[in-house]
């Protein structure tokens, strides 16, 4: 998103933009997914026609050199993402225009009401290129959700930007959340995340302001969707997923609501590229520095980089995250660093007051036998129907030693969430 809202406000003399399908890794590396490019290169470009003022080509490049996902079934890791580069030479792009494509036609009211764990499934906020990183086949989520979808596509659809949604809706009460999640439907019913977005309802008129909703009354929302280049192929359907939970990504509000939807009165907006003659779009091969001769040790007891578990009789979901950095790694001059990490999520299906969180980390830094510093800290998260709750402590420890500790305890009015 702000690479492209970079590339529309800024001076078009002043600025390149690349956006591409990696993870949250430079797209040298070759991590998951790729393709890879010579990103040093690029970048190296820019810098010597800004700093050396050398013509290097770069600001003959397009404005936006973006990647078009092909489609894919659902995984939570891709080697390669299938594709292909495309090029706009102005912002909005000439080559796109607005698709907008009504809920509904004959459809009554539609009630929406989501139980809390809706959103386990959406994947890691920032998605490492680890094995369990993106979001898994949505058809769970889905369920959870009321979906909208398209008619059979005959021909391929090409987005690229920022899918908006429309929703003229009521909500039983005063605070709400809504969220929008644009799927691909292939004709075995497996439901590949496209993009989503959030709308906090006491935001609805903007950022700067926080207004509760008055139950009973229908307002017309628009909100936008995360960037992306897909192509929808023949034979698929477009699926708009509507729900009021997103539980770990969304908090939810106090109260136990649910949304009145008017699904002939709401539309998709998609931001179709037309399909044509196109710029040809080449990088350069990777090139990296050779890396150090670091030597790493897997962790003693391995353990899944997420798991979710259900308690039948509590109604409780639990979701457990390893951000995989455990075990530890050894550089040439003899430094050890070892870091273990677990963040804990649980929320009853029935009771927005039941969220917790909780972030426990632990990093260890040693030198032989007379160098040893650790970190140990941990946090809560909570909510009453009025404030958050938050506990968190820390230590540091020098050979062994507490050398010092702390804890605090806050509590923050929860003026718009």
């Amino acid at each position: 998103d702000t690479v492209l809202r970079l590339v529309e406000h800024l001076p078009a003399d002043r600025v390149r933009g690349i956006v591409g399908p990696w993870s949250h890794q430079y797209p040298d590396r070759g991590l998951p997914p790729g393709p890879a490019i010579g990103f040093l290169q690029e970048t190296r470009r820019w810098w010597d026609h800004w700093l050396k003022d050398k013509d290097t080509g770069v600001m003959s490049e397009p404005l936006l050199r973006a990647w078009v996902n092909d489609p894919v079934p659902p995984a939570t890791s891709y080697d390669v993402m299938p594709g292909r580069w495309v090029g706009d030479t102005d912002r909005p792009s000439r080559n796109v225009a607005w698709s907008e494509r009504p809920l509904g036609t004959d459809t009554g009211p539609v009630l929406v009401r989501s139980p809390q764990h809706t959103g386990v499934d959406a994947g890691r906020f920032f998605p490492f290129g680890n094995a369990s990183d993106l979001p898994p086949d949505q058809r769970e989520e889905d369920g959870r959700s009321v979906c909208f979808d398209s008619d059979v596509l005959h021909e391929r659809v090409e987005i690229l930007g920022r899918p908006r949604l429309r929703l003229r809706l009521d909500s039983a009460t005063p605070r709400a959340n809504v969220i929008a999640r644009l799927c691909d439907v292939a004709p075995d019913g497996s439901s590949t995340l496209v993009t989503r977005g959030v709308l906090n309802l006491l935001s609805r008129h903007g950022r700067d302001r926080v207004a509760e909703w008055t139950p009973g009354t229908y307002e017309d929302v628009e909100f936008e969707l995360t960037g992306i280049g897909y192509a929808f192929p023949p034979g698929h359907r477009i699926r708009i997923a509507v729900s009021d939970a997103y539980w770990p990504w969304v908090w939810p509000h106090g109260e136990r609501g649910e949304l009145t939807v008017l699904p002939a009165d709401s539309a998709l907006l998609l931001p179709v590229r037309e399909i044509g003659d196109e710029p040809e779009i080449g990088f350069e091969e990777p090139e990296q520095a050779p890396p150090l001769p670091v030597t790493y040790d897997a962790p003693a007891e391995p353990r899944p980089e997420r798991l979710i578990t259900y308690d039948v009789a509590k109604g409780e979901w639990t979701l457990e995250v390893d951000p995989n950095y455990g075990g530890s790694r050894t550089y040439p001059d003899g430094l050890r660093y070892e870091e273990r990490a677990r963040e804990t999520y649980r929320i009853r299906h029935d009771d927005p007051l039941s969220a917790r969180a909780v972030s426990e980390w632990h990093i260890r830094l040693r030198r032989g036998d007379d160098w040893d510093a650790e970190i140990m800290a941990r946090t809560e998260l909570q909510a009453t129907a009025a404030d958050f709750v938050m506990e968190s402590r820390i230590e540091a420890r020098a050979n062994g030693e507490t050398v010092a500790k702390r804890a605090w305890h806050r509590t923050t009015p929860r003026t718009s969430g």
